[in-house]
């Protein structure tokens, strides 16, 4: 994935309006789900599995803007285009207020952000409750190089209409730019300048299992390394962690057949809380796959 592209802008005129997921008119756009075994884990809703609802989602909310009811994009060229993530923020968390059997409602809406850019919000909530918001940038890429996950540049779709207009960024967007570019001192209650490798762990991902259909690393699987090398790295038996909190900024992908290296980046604990940043890098190459900055409350098992 290419870094983020510095122009940014409202919603095109040309577009639809902002998007919910009431009026979706797509099947995989259901605004209720009901809960069963695929959705939950230990501990409540899984996010493996919200972030790859969410990334569907996402790509169908596209597909809708560009006047598609089954996303395929391609550029000028007859290229394939992707919308690889750029960053994610998932806020308010409560997964563990969920079990098997309740209904999670999902409203989800769509802004787009620059000439390539676009972003959704995503409201879960189940039983009057609210269990999460997840905001999602995502970035329209193509491999340069043929079967090359590591050649992907920023690339437009056919039938998406330039920005005349641009605004700055702000909140989330604005924070994933500056912290792509390195350019932040505190996030999270972590400073930078006083980051140190603290522990790390290999993961070797599994073709069958962590790349998704169109052959990159799966967006929704950056977290769940972070998860293994967490209990890899405080074995929190007895004490079940559940996200309050997470973003994910990345900044590349690989190959199949690349290992990972997660590393602690630094780490804050209390007795109900855990938060830690984590770094993703390609073993072998060194390249920043990702920042992962996580906050989770830690209850009796």
């Amino acid at each position: 994935m290419p870094p983020l592209v510095s122009e940014w802008g409202a919603i095109d005129r040309q577009l639809p309006p902002p998007l919910t997921a009431v009026e979706a008119p797509h099947d995989g756009m259901a605004r209720s789900i009901v809960l069963g075994m695929p959705q939950l884990c230990l501990g409540g809703l899984s996010e493996t599995w919200l972030l790859k609802d969410i990334g569907h989602r996402h790509w169908t909310l596209l597909g809708y803007a560009l006047g598609q009811s089954l996303p395929e994009f391609e550029d000028a060229s007859g290229a394939p285009v992707h919308a690889a993530f750029n960053a994610v923020a998932l806020r308010q968390g409560d997964l563990r207020a969920v079990r098997a059997g309740a209904v999670l409602h999902v409203a989800s809406d769509l802004t787009r952000l620059s000439n390539t850019q676009f972003r959704t919000l995503h409201r879960l909530s189940s039983q009057g409750r609210m269990v999460a918001e997840v905001e999602v940038i995502s970035v329209f890429v193509k491999r340069m190089v043929p079967g090359v996950n590591r050649s992907a540049a920023t690339a437009a779709p056919l039938g998406l209409p330039r920005l005349a207009r641009r605004t700055a960024p702000a909140g989330f967007v604005a924070d994933a730019s500056a912290l792509r570019a390195d350019r932040w001192e505190t996030h999270f209650g972590f400073r930078r300048s006083e980051a140190r490798p603290r522990a790390e762990l290999v993961i070797d991902p599994c073709p069958s299992q962590d790349f998704n259909g169109v052959g990159f690393l799966y967006c929704a699987m950056f977290q769940s390394f972070v998860d293994r090398a967490e209990w890899a790295f405080f074995r929190l038996s007895g004490r079940q962690p559940s996200t309050r909190r997470r973003e994910i900024i990345y900044r590349g992908n690989i190959e199949v057949g690349d290992r990972i290296i997660v590393t602690l980046m630094d780490v804050l604990r209390q007795d109900r809380a855990l938060t830690h940043w984590c770094r993703l890098t390609r073993q072998g190459g060194g390249e920043t796959l990702a920042d992962v900055f996580t906050d989770r409350t830690l209850a009796d098992s």
